[in-house]
């Protein structure tokens, strides 16, 4: 496994492995997923409206590490053994720890992730955000808060993104739609949430 060389210009810092787990073994564990998880409809709060999304989600964790974004509450589902075990890789990769993570699911280029970034009270602000990408290639975009700078990389099949503080404080990022004729891809965000007697 080797780090590739795509950076943030400024007010950030990422590191990118194109195969963090090797071919087989990613669609092997995508097909596991795919099919063994119980995948939700996503809901998003817009203009005071629960508006159902296309794209699954699927909400792991420790006991208590229960998640809010978009005006929703999530409680945990418990750790399988797959996913337990892509854990401690990505913590290898990450060189940190976590007690949770969010998997969605996009069918095709149809579906994607509006400009977001992953700040929510629950999460540990000095803690990384490690994502694994299985299924069809995506392109992935970064834009500064402030000069609107971007920059984009495309998340291959196995691949990890690690996303290090202050980079969710200074940039946004997106999974942006395409026309181009893709397969389903399943994103897997593991994080580091904060117990909710820890929130300020």
């Amino acid at each position: 496994m080797s780090e590739s060389e795509p950076q943030l210009p400024q007010d950030g810092l990422i590191a990118y492995w194109p195969a963090a787990i090797d071919a087989h073994e990613a669609t092997a564990l995508f097909n596991q997923l795919h099919h063994g998880l119980d995948w939700q409809s996503d809901q998003v709060l817009m203009f005071g409206k629960q508006i159902i999304m296309k794209r699954k989600f699927v909400w792991i964790g420790d006991p208590g590490c229960t998640y809010r974004y978009a005006g929703i509450e999530r409680a945990p589902n418990p750790w399988t053994s797959e996913l337990l075990m892509i854990k401690k890789v990505m913590e290898h990769v990450a060189n940190h720890s976590f007690n949770a993570c969010l998997l969605n699911l996009y069918h095709d280029g149809d579906e994607g992730m509006g400009w977001h970034s992953d700040d929510e009270k629950e999460l540990n602000c000095q803690a990384p955000i490690a994502s694994l990408s299985l299924g069809a290639t995506r392109k992935f975009a970064f834009r500064h808060k402030s000069d609107k700078t971007t920059i984009s990389l495309n998340l291959e099949h196995g691949s990890a993104l690690i996303m290090y503080p202050p980079t969710q404080t200074y940039w946004s990022h997106s999974l942006l739609k395409t026309k181009r004729p893709v397969g389903p891809r399943i994103n897997m965000t593991f994080r580091s949430i904060v117990p909710a007697s820890g929130y300020r």
